[in-house]
């Protein structure tokens, strides 16, 4: 863990006084966020106590107040402390006044890869599995904040909460009892006319969860392919087994440029033959700064035809958003071929320098803008999703 980390979990609540140090926060590079917090306003019905720094603050207050936040052990302390710190620090892009009321769209998505960004390359949460499990547990939190208090709106609420539960499969410590900590004082910590209201339908959330048994782990299913039938939406009843008509795997790459993908398809999946975008685009003499539409035409005509043959292969690409997964993933599907995702992630220097030392090294200003769009791939997309640290 490097320093600025070791000095934010230093401004953690703990026992006995429960005393954030907020001289210790103003000391990391959150400071400078915490400036432009203070700067965006937020809709006064919902946020009487105005911008969202003073909310922030009032979320952190109420999270080291909360009893079941001071039953935790000390790491879920830590996480679930600066998910409080930085679960609305998407508002700062996403805000805007609209017809005369201030509004911030999509901040959970935003704020969780401006987090995912920030704890990646300035507090160095990358490269082993302790950083990385921490670091998307606060991104989890942060992005799934909301939906507990719009619960009523989805249209299938229990498969919303299993989809998120399902992260747990991924990240230890993330659970849906975790999230209705942050929920709780996220309500609580603000001025507002229908905070009771609030509560109400978070109880109901969190009770829904606990009614399936998915309030502290993931749901169990009869089979991997019952739980990829039910998470990803189709009209089977959770307790239901199905047929597993799949012939075997496809693997999909994803991960930042630098990250060992090559490598790593060696060491684990050397016998199968492999479409890499990258080869095509040495074949076609297509510059990666070019349009890709042919790269990606020419890719996916090979894939057709191993998807024919029942070839199990490998896709390797960054697939760094769930669009471009899902694009291909639903390819493979239609085929009936058994989808596994596998993300690579290293610490931030020596992605940069295993970037360089490639012939068609990538610009560093592009892995950047990667950086910032980043999503690892969920647990839901697809019958196997592993993470791994190179």
């Amino acid at each position: 863990m490097n320093d600025n980390w070791i000095i934010l979990t230093n401004a953690v609540p703990e026992p006995p006084d429960w005393e954030i140090n907020w001289g210790n926060i103003m000391r990391t590079p959150l400071s400078s966020y915490f400036v432009k917090m203070s700067e965006t306003l937020q809709n006064p019905y919902w946020h009487g106590e105005g911008d969202v720094l003073t909310h922030t603050k009032m979320v952190c207050g109420q999270l080291a107040l909360d009893a079941e936040y001071r039953r935790l052990d000390e790491e879920k302390r830590e996480i679930l402390f600066v998910a409080a710190l930085m679960h609305d620090i998407g508002k700062i892009p996403c805000t805007r006044l609209e017809d005369g009321e201030w509004k911030s769209p999509n901040h959970t998505i935003v704020g969780s890869k401006m987090a995912r960004e920030i704890l990646w390359r300035k507090f160095a949460l990358a490269g082993t599995k302790e950083e990385q499990e921490i670091r998307e547990c606060v991104c989890n939190l942060i992005r799934y904040h909301s939906v507990p208090l719009h619960i009523t709106e989805q249209d299938n609420p229990v498969l919303r909460l299993y989809q998120i539960a399902a992260q747990g499969e991924l990240i230890r410590n993330f659970s849906l009892h975790l999230l209705s900590i942050l929920v709780r004082a996220d309500v609580k910590g603000r001025i507002c006319d229908t905070m009771a209201e609030s509560l109400e339908t978070m109880d109901l959330c969190f009770s829904l969860a606990e009614d399936e048994g998915i309030i502290y782990s993931p749901g169990h299913f009869q089979s991997e392919a019952a739980k990829q039938a039910f998470l990803s939406g189709r009209n089977i009843w959770k307790e239901q087994d199905i047929f597993d008509d799949t012939w075997g795997e496809v693997i999909l790459m994803s991960g930042l440029p630098g990250t060992g993908k090559d490598t790593w398809i060696k060491a684990n999946y050397g016998d199968l033959p492999v479409i890499s975008l990258d080869d095509i685009r040495g074949e076609m003499r297509i510059s990666p700064t070019d349009n890709q539409g042919a790269v990606i035409q020419e890719a996916r005509e090979r894939a057709k035809g191993f998807l024919r043959r029942r070839q199990p292969f490998v896709w390797n690409a960054t697939n760094l958003s769930p669009m471009v997964r899902r694009k291909q993933l639903s390819l493979f599907e239609d085929y009936h071929a058994r989808t596994k995702v596998v993300f690579l992630e290293t610490d931030w220097g020596t992605n940069l320098s295993r970037n360089e030392s490639r012939n068609d090294a990538v610009p560093a200003h592009k892995i950047e803008n990667m950086m910032k769009n980043l999503e690892p791939p969920e647990r839901v997309e697809a019958r196997t999703v592993e993470w791994h640290c190179t």
